[in-house]
């Protein structure tokens, strides 16, 4: 009867949280002997996904491993509850459009709001986790919105201010219009998307082009640009000093252009080529302005050096520079001094200046290209537009609310990472990344680009920067609670904006004002470490004794999120002479990391709701188990950081393959060990070749299994269980089948005491990967001095001298022996029922003992070392000869008859679902004398192979085909 997965596994779930086995787990190892585990927090606003389900699993599989191995586990779950993903929430649910909106309702409104919806799908969460088999504390969860996790923030915060590694700056970053804010470059880099917009090539009209080209008619620069919202804050020109430009005739006007563009910028169009010139020649050109709106600016107009950002793979060779928009533009503006312009306001708008634009939101989300068509079209009407078409290229978006983002200078805080750059690459390197390519690769390479990190968020729902400025811009930065309220003189029972905001503070005749900023959510779920643990509030010593943490797990996007985050906070707090932690040297917050990959739905798209493209988890859990999920996460390609196209069959697969299989070999093995004694429980000491054999490949199980676990290489942990299960079920129970039905009791203990140690061990080894079909295993066969659950116990050790690399190597020659006669009778039509003499083996020998099970397997009389007889078929691979002899006799015939009518009536007993407790008499009628004297002659055989009490002649039953001659079988109980 297939294992029922579904019912099962909720009553083991209601065992463990009835015996409190997870509590056990932890509080049964000693306290001196900490493995510390960081759990990266997510948000609670959406249901989990498969995504969640996989990181989920890696922290549950780890834990419960170092658990067995000794270790003192605590598990503590976190929420994170800060930032645009619960603003953007509400301002949907109570239909806020703007900022302004926020602000006309009040800040503590808003505020409060968000503080109610941030664990809305907390409940669903605990379901799904628990359902999965994780072991992890949800009651007392650590949140990010918690007085005493904000506290620990502007801990890190001061200890960096004090480093002289925060500093407010203007430069351009990229802002959501929507959630008028900036956004850090690794939040940018989360949300890129394809998309088509428009280009346009623009023509700047050259001042003063007789006296410049000797040419009386008009010289334009062509620049091209996929953004043309940028051009009426249009500043400068930059050119390539060393590129070859051309001066082009087109109609009688002229036009400057990089010579490898000429082709492609002119291409349909009856052109000549004028003259060429150095990039250098057109420095200092000077143009009129393109829009009338900033025409009196300073310094600005002319043509002027650019830098590496100019090429001449696409567009025209010429840049036009906006220098509020982009950080090559940015630079070039302060370099040559221009006037300021900045034309678009930070929700996206066009300015007042910008008269014929004015309010108009310049890359709107629900039409993204509507501004750039008006912008062309202004330019077609003044005679300024030289060409346009569609471009696809890659656009950052909101990666919360999935607006277009703007590259806009704006000030913000920033934490100095360029500063820190040497030693985050220093610390990267003691880290043990799995897969391996992410340290010196996806992180390594973000780490050597890494640019300062804008902290700070113009929004209300988050941890406030404990900053307070004067008018005079002194400013005051606080590092606890405790100093704001000796500061202010005031209580402080809440750090969230909409209540520290009204304290002022006081001090040598001057008043000190917070600023109104919150810090970017990702300062704070990478201050996690110290927030869950309020450090160095409380729990310092047991902070101190596991820092760094041995083990993290996340998904790959997090090489640019809460791994950068940790990494950062970390070198920054324990570099130096006086670190803020009490360290040796400056380190990484942890010492090894699995990276997986993403789950994506089974056509390799993302995962989508709309589009319903994958099944529910819910659904898959409950027709085929959590082991059976698990087992195929873990053992899958995600574990390396690829991408895993989920496929509910192969889950069924794994289901088949691991989880039922083990429970058939189980159910066989409960079948026999009922029928005797407890002494099958002794520690397995059989000289029997399969016993021996079993035993091997159980201890390699555990020595690879330990090997890979230590190694934080889960995939290849998991793998050989596979292996190792359809070897115990297709082989060893297999041709030990005999062995436990047969009547030489000490053989049969043996079997039995060693299927009981392999099954026993197996439960401790499949444990942390499927810990539901383990407990199952494990509690039908632990012994009375055991545990009341595997989970409790000890990780199993590897013997040695149980291991014999030649009895492996034999075995492996016996499989392929088998293998080629199972081939030769398939190539000679007939079935392993039929009984045939002999096989000879050349190239290989074999003792005794596995020549037995060879000719057990391939129902041969012997094996031999020269062919008997004149019909023979042969197989050869590499030095491997087999020939079988296949000429069938009388009496092999009768045998095979023998074997067909034990399988006819064993079938019909599995059709009723008798057992081997229920003894039967059996019934025949057939009119094929053979087949009737075969009957009479075979009685006791078959008697005893069917575990019938008579097998007589009579009438009616069941019809079946014997040789191709009907047969009536009736199969009744006694």
């Amino acid at each position: 009867m297939p294992y029922d997965a579904s019912k099962n596994e909720k009553e083991i779930l209601e065992f463990w949280r009835k015996d409190k086995t997870f509590e056990k787990s932890v509080e049964e190892r000693p306290k001196d002997k900490p493995y510390v585990f960081y759990d990266g927090p997510p948000f609670a606003t959406g249901l989990p996904h498969y995504g969640h389900i996989v990181a989920s699993l890696i922290k549950d599989v780890v834990p419960r491993y170092f658990t067995m191995r000794g270790f003192r586990v605590d598990r503590v779950w976190g929420w994170d509850c800060h930032g645009l993903p619960i603003e953007n929430i509400i301002e949907k649910e109570l239909d806020l459009k703007t900022k302004e909106d926020i602000e006309k309702m009040g800040i503590e409104k808003f505020n409060e709001a968000a503080r109610s919806k941030v664990l809305m799908y907390a409940k669903e969460w605990k379901i799904t986790v628990e359902r999965m088999g994780r072991w992890v504390d949800m009651d007392h969860a650590y949140r990010t919105m918690d007085i005493e996790y904000m506290e620990s923030i502007w801990w890190v915060f001061r200890e960096l201010w004090d480093k002289k590694l925060i500093y407010e700056g203007y430069k351009p970053m990229h802002i959501c219009p929507r959630c008028v804010t900036p956004l850090s470059n690794f939040e940018v880099t989360q949300e890129y998307k394809d998309v088509t917009d428009l280009s346009v090539t623009a023509r700047f009209k050259v001042k003063n082009s007789k006296e410049k080209f000797g040419i009386d008619a008009n010289v334009y620069v062509l620049a091209w640009t996929t953004t043309p919202w940028t051009l009426p804050g249009n500043v400068l020109l930059a050119v390539g000093e060393k590129i070859e430009y051309s001066l082009v005739e087109l109609e009688k006007e002229y036009y400057i252009v990089a010579k490898k563009r000429v082709q492609d910028v002119f291409k349909d169009k009856e052109f000549k080529v004028i003259e060429q010139m150095k990039g250098n020649k057109l420095i200092g050109l000077e143009y009129e302005p393109l829009f009338p709106y900033f025409a009196d600016t300073e310094n600005a107009f002319r043509v002027v050096q650019g830098g590496d950002f100019i090429n001449t793979e696409e567009g025209t060779g010429v840049v036009h520079i906006a220098p509020a928009f982009g950080e090559d533009d940015y630079r070039v503006g302060l370099r040559e001094k221009t006037g300021w312009v900045q034309h678009v306001t930070m929700d996206g708008k066009f300015t007042d200046e910008v008269v014929e634009f004015v309010g108009k939101k310049v890359k709107p989300k629900e039409d993204p290209t509507a501004t750039d068509l008006e912008i062309l079209k202004w330019l077609a009407l003044q005679g300024k537009l030289f060409s346009k078409k569609k471009f696809l290229h890659s656009y950052p978006h909101c990666w919360r609310c999935d607006t277009p983002l703007l590259n806009y200078s704006t000030s913000s805080w920033f934490v100095n990472v360029e500063e820190l750059k040497d030693d985050l690459i220093k610390n990267n390197k003691s880290i043990n990344w799995v897969p391996e390519h992410i340290r010196d690769g996806r992180f390594g390479k973000w780490l050597e680009g890494a640019h300062d990190w804008a902290i700070s968020r113009n929004r209300y729902w988050g941890t406030p920067l404990p900053i307070w400025k004067s008018e005079d811009d002194e400013i005051i930065c606080i590092g606890s609670a405790k100093e704001l309220e000796e500061l202010t003189g005031k209580k402080v029972e809440d750090l969230h904006k909409h209540f520290i905001d009204k304290l002022v503070i006081k001090k040598e005749g001057k008043e000190f004002h917070r600023i109104p900023e919150v810090f970017d959510c990702w300062f704070e779920s990478g201050s996690m470490p110290y927030g869950q643990m309020h450090y160095p509030f409380e729990n310092k010593e047991k902070f101190e004794a596991g820092f760094p943490a041995e083990f993290i797990a996340e998904g790959q996007d997090q090489t640019r999120g809460w791994f950068y985050t940790l990494h950062i906070l970390a070198t920054a707090l324990t570099r130096g002479k006086n670190p803020s932690i009490p360290v040796k040297k400056t380190t990484a917050s942890f010492k090894n990391v699995i990276v997986n990959g993403m789950v994506l739905a089974e056509d390799g798209k993302k995962m989508s709701k709309r589009l319903q493209n994958y099944p529910d988890p819910n659904e898959v859990l409950e027709k085929y188990g959590a082991d059976a999920m698990r087992y195929y996460l873990l053992s899958s390609p995600v574990m390396h950081a690829e991408g895993l196209n989920f496929s509910e069959n192969e889950v069924r697969e794994m289901f088949n393959k691991v989880v039922n299989t083990l429970w058939n070999v189980f159910e066989f093995y409960k079948m026999f060990a009922e029928e005797g004694t407890k002494s099958n429980k002794q520690k397995a000491k059989s000289d029997n070749v399969l016993d021996r054999w079993i035993m091997t490949k159980l201890h390699i199980l555990v020595r690879e299994v330990t090997e890979k676990m230590e190694e934080y290489k889960l995939a290849e942990a998991s793998r050989p269980i596979l292996n190792f299960i359809t070897e115990l079920s297709q082989w060893y129970v297999r041709r030990s089948r005999d062995r436990f039905k047969g009547d030489d009791e000490a053989d049969k203990q043996n079997a039995l005491s060693t299927l009981h140690e392999v099954l026993l061990t197996l439960s401790k080894v499949m444990a942390p990967f499927t810990p539901f079909i383990a407990e199952k295993i494990f509690e039908g066969t632990k012994n009375n001095e055991q545990g009341t659950s595997v989970h409790l116990e000890m990780w199993p050790g590897v013997d040695d001298k149980m291991i014999d690399d030649k009895l492996i190597s034999d075995m492996g020659i016996v499989r392929k022996i088998v293998e080629m006669g199972h081939a030769l009778r398939k190539e000679a039509g007939i079935a392993v029922r039929q009984p045939l003499t002999g096989l000879h083996v050349i190239g290989y020998g074999l003792r005794d003992e596995l020549k037995v099970i060879i000719a057990e397997e391939l129902n041969l009389k012997e094996i031999g070392d020269k062919v008997i007889g004149d019909k023979v078929v042969v197989r050869e691979e590499g030095e491997l000869k087999v020939s079988l002899d296949i000429e069938i006799t009388d009496e092999l015939k009768k045998e095979g008859l023998v074997r067909e009518i034990v399988r006819a009536i064993n079938n019909i007993r599995k059709e009723k679902k008798f057992t081997r407790e229920h003894q039967v008499i059996v019934n025949y009628s057939t009119h094929n004398e053979i087949l009737q004297t075969i009957f009479v002659e075979f009685a006791e055989e078959i008697k005893k192979s069917v575990l019938a009490v008579k097998v007589e002649s009579g009438e009616g039953g069941e019809e079946v085909l014997i040789d191709g001659k009907k047969v009536l079988l009736s199969v009744e109980m006694v």
